[in-house]
């Protein structure tokens, strides 16, 4: 486990955040959530659970599903937190999954959980255009309102955003054109953005960040990345696609053979709580737990109460059939 502690140490010393002075239990945690939220969710578990020390190694979401599936013959992990839906469901994933169904799982929408309850999504994200509007008035371009916008040349080497090879941002991107578009109207729609792409990132968080300081016009990233930005005063708009405004389901699992099963529910447990409920709803643009209340960012920022009203209707079964198929594609066509 040298590497997963020399990561901890680079990306999130979480240890420290959870260790207490009488520890019962110590689980692993493999995860994709955005540093700043998993910042955010251990400080409110160390509160609900004080003599469990979870030790989080994060990695983005092509990344953590490729080390999963090389971990196979051997788990290192007990739990994976927040990874998306679209990759759980490839086989060489989903059959490294448990059975468990949390105390609070009757809570959440049949539509939020596995049939047999290898995984369940409390959380989850979606894409979202952040605009850096100084940048935009000097490029002398319009307000983009859908991906077909960003074509104009006006927005030539002014664009940003995640490779959909390593980043679940980018799939779910290119994943919403493809449903929403078609095939082949989808693919001539994505090569035709690539002359205005600056550059492919390998974090779905990234773009945001380069648009929100003015180094790019427009950051195709994550709603709660602009959100964020917004509330802390950077010239932004957090535009949502009008055509295909993309989104993906975050889900927990418990990792089969598992040593430390036993603590890894009661962290699991804890994804589902009231606890754990109040900090999505300070983080989270799109939570499926009923009953909890917008995150004030996302009011700021322009979202509406009802989501659906935005959202395009995502296939994740078909997602996550065809994501090798159209990663490669992708890479043939525009990759770099």
């Amino acid at each position: 486990m040298r590497q997963t502690r020399t990561r901890l140490s680079a990306s999130l010393v979480v240890s420290s955040l959870l260790a207490a002075p009488a520890i019962s239990g110590e689980i692993t945690v493999y995860s994709a959530l955005e540093d700043e939220e998993i910042a955010a969710y251990l400080e409110a578990a160390q509160e609900a659970m004080p003599d469990l020390t979870v030790n989080v190694l994060r990695l983005s979401t092509g990344n953590l599903g490729a080390r999963l599936i090389a971990e196979a013959g051997n788990p290192q992990a007990d739990v994976l937190w927040g990874f998306a839906v679209t990759n759980i469901l490839n086989p060489a994933i989903y059959d490294l999954l448990d059975t468990y169904a949390p105390e609070s799982i009757d809570d959440l929408p049949e539509q939020f959980r596995d049939a047999d309850n290898r995984w369940f999504a409390p959380i989850g994200y979606m894409g979202a255009f952040c605009v850096n509007t100084m940048r935009l008035e000097q490029i002398g371009a319009p307000m983009p309102q859908s991906w077909a916008d960003l074509t104009d040349p006006a927005f030539e080497g002014e664009i940003v955003m995640p490779d959909p090879g390593s980043s679940g941002t980018g799939f779910l991107q290119i994943s919403a054109i493809l449903q929403g578009a078609g095939e082949e109207a989808g693919w001539q729609l994505i090569q035709d953005l690539d002359p205005n792409m600056a550059q492919y990132t390998t974090s779905g968080s990234r773009p945001c960040r380069m648009a929100q300081v003015g180094e790019y016009t427009v950051g195709a990233s994550l709603s709660f990345v602009a959100m964020q930005g917004i509330e802390q005063g950077f010239p932004l708009e957090m535009v949502i696609p009008s055509d295909f405004a993309g989104f993906e389901l975050e889900a927990n699992a418990l990792i089969r053979g598992s040593s430390n099963a036993e603590d890894a529910r009661r962290f699991l447990d804890w994804t589902l709580s009231e606890s754990a409920a109040q900090v999505y709803s300070e983080n989270k643009a799109l939570i499926t737990l009923p009953g909890v209340p917008r995150s004030p960012l996302a009011a700021q920022a322009g979202l509406p109460d009802d989501l659906s009203e935005v959202l395009f209707p995502m296939d994740f079964a078909t997602s996550g059939a065809q994501r090798d198929a159209i990663i490669e594609r992708w890479r043939e066509l525009v990759g770099r």
